[in-house]
């Protein structure tokens, strides 16, 4: 059994991560560490839990752990790493954006380009939710060189993606009925997609992203709408691909309109193609608690272990 420490159980991703490894067959959870909730027990925050798990957080790790599984706060895996000084033999799997660009310690943990990287790494960053989603809609398009123009991106995001903390703009008497733009052309997931797009497409290094986040009305899920110039017909385009996506075993290519029950309480991205002239709209969804957080981790804690990557990820959407 992999023994598995999560660090900042308490959260939203926290609680996400335990629903899954709680019932992974090759998983143990050895402790789950929350400082502000020490010694209560997991469903005491985590009421979905109850009657699944009788575990209690910890303040601190207890045991040896072979991964250690960071649900932090972004700037604190750093500070908690130099606290803890795990040994060198514990892999290290992270949720923050602290380690997500230009790092060569840390693989990034996007299995649809990255996947040998990702078998056997010691240290992986999991990517951003609005990046996941966005990158997904793009990979295909960089790859095969079809773009021509700069990238824009609008994306939509519901309210668990701000975090377990309440704020202004995520209490439900803001958020019901209600929506806005946030972070306009400058959200800190662009300098991941960045990286991406000027890895798998170096000659597009001077073109734009243009990415406007949107807050939903909801309270999980993100949609994204990418679009940009091509001269390939839309079944090239839909063709390029659906040939990406054939073998990805949670990302997939569809025919038709998107919506964000596909997707919902699963670790899937479906993706969409629409052409009309020479504009290009790629469309996909993911949950962000899952595709875009801990179910990806999931799914790279299995590579990471030489496991079958679906291994623990077979969850069922919401049909209504």
């Amino acid at each position: 059994m992999i023994k598995v420490g999560i660090i900042g159980a308490a959260g939203y991703t926290g609680g996400e991560l335990i629903r899954i490894l709680i019932n992974h067959p090759e998983v143990e959870i050895v402790w789950a560490v929350s400082r502000s909730n020490a010694n209560n027990y997991v469903y005491q925050v985590h009421a979905d839990l109850f009657g699944d798990t009788d575990m209690k957080f910890a303040e601190a790790p207890t045991c040896k752990a072979d991964v250690v599984v960071f649900c932090t706060a972004h700037g604190e895996t750093g500070k908690l790493l130099a606290e803890y000084n795990f040994p060198e033999d514990v892999r290290i799997l992270d949720f923050t954006n602290e380690f997500r660009v230009n790092n060569d310690e840390f693989v990034y943990g996007l299995p649809e380009i990255n996947r040998e990287k990702i078998k056997g790494c010691m240290k992986l960053a999991n990517p951003g939710c609005f990046a996941t989603c966005i990158q997904l809609a793009m990979i295909p398009a960089l790859k095969a060189g079809i773009i021509q123009s700069d990238i824009q991106v609008s994306a939509i995001t519901g309210s668990t993606g701000a975090g377990v903390k309440p704020s202004s703009t995520t209490h439900f008497s803001w958020r019901n009925d209600n929506m806005s733009v946030y972070k306009i052309f400058t959200h800190q997931h662009l300098a991941e997609i960045n990286q991406t797009k000027n890895i798998l497409a170096p000659a597009m290094a001077d073109k734009q992203v243009n990415f406007v986040p949107y807050r939903g009305d909801f309270a999980r899920g993100i949609h994204a709408s990418v679009w940009f110039t091509s001269d390939k017909s839309e079944d090239e385009i839909k063709k390029i691909y659906a040939d990406y996506y054939k073998d990805e075993p949670f990302t997939h290519f569809y025919d038709g309109n998107l919506y964000l029950k596909q997707v919902t309480n699963t670790n899937k991205c479906i993706v969409s193609v629409k052409k009309e002239g020479n504009q290009v709209l790629v469309q996909s969804v993911i949950d962000n608690l899952l595709k875009g957080a801990a179910g990806q981790a999931t799914e790279n804690l299995n590579l990471m272990f030489g496991l079958d990557e679906k291994t623990g990820l077979r969850l069922k959407p919401n049909a209504f």
